[in-house]
């Protein structure tokens, strides 16, 4: 039973990291780029590209976001693990999108919902567990983030400015600078929900 239970846990995980190869790869060709190119634009090392093309690797959101960014076509439509078809409704049952981020403390980040380009919006429910401390990379230019606390509280950390919200209270700031969200509970998790805007995303011609 137990051992069963583990393997469908795994599934999604399994699913979005060889949609998450395909996506690459053909984007890759599309482009007629070599890997060595793609490592170039998008600082992510030969070795990690062909692991992610391979679908054997669950890369971490900075990876995801570089990949995406020197791809030209968005997170959203890198990871999303439905029909490549442009549908007008596009629906994520509860359980069916595998966390992008987690952590030992119970802590995860998993992207609900998401646009295609030329702007991209992604919609992330964000879980911390007690002591959990998220530190991202700084977002393409004009990328704005907005977030709400649904319990807890969590510390948002802007350009090494701090700024503690409880439940109820939002915040946005600039996505293009270095960000970091944290529980400093060490009994109590923190939930959030967080909303990304990038403008129009270009890609890169080799």
């Amino acid at each position: 039973m137990h051992v069963m239970a583990a393997q469908d846990a795994l599934e999604p995980a399994a699913a979005i990291s060889r949609t998450i190869g395909r996506r690459v790869r053909a984007s890759r060709t599309e482009l007629g780029w070599t890997l060595d190119q793609l490592a170039a634009r998008s600082g992510v090392s030969r070795r990690m590209l062909i692991n992610v093309e391979q679908g054997v690797t669950n890369p971490s959101i900075a990876t995801l976001l570089r990949l995406s960014d020197a791809l030209g076509i968005g997170l959203p439509a890198l990871v999303d693990t439905g029909d490549d078809g442009a549908d007008a409704v596009v629906v994520h049952r509860d359980g069916d999108v595998a966390p992008m981020w987690s952590s030992d403390a119970g802590g995860s980040a998993v992207m609900v919902a998401g646009t295609a380009p030329p702007d991209v919006s992604e919609l992330w429910d964000w879980r911390l567990g007690p002591g959990d401390d998220y530190r991202s990379e700084a977002h393409r230019a004009g990328t704005r983030e907005l977030l709400h606390v649904l319990s807890g509280a969590v510390v948002l950390v802007v350009a090494g400015a701090e700024h503690r919200l409880r439940a109820g209270d939002s915040a946005s700031f600039d996505g293009s600078v270095a960000h970091a969200y944290r529980n400093g509970s060490a009994g109590k998790p923190a939930r959030f929900s967080l909303a990304v805007y990038e403008p129009a995303l270009t890609r890169e011609k080799p």
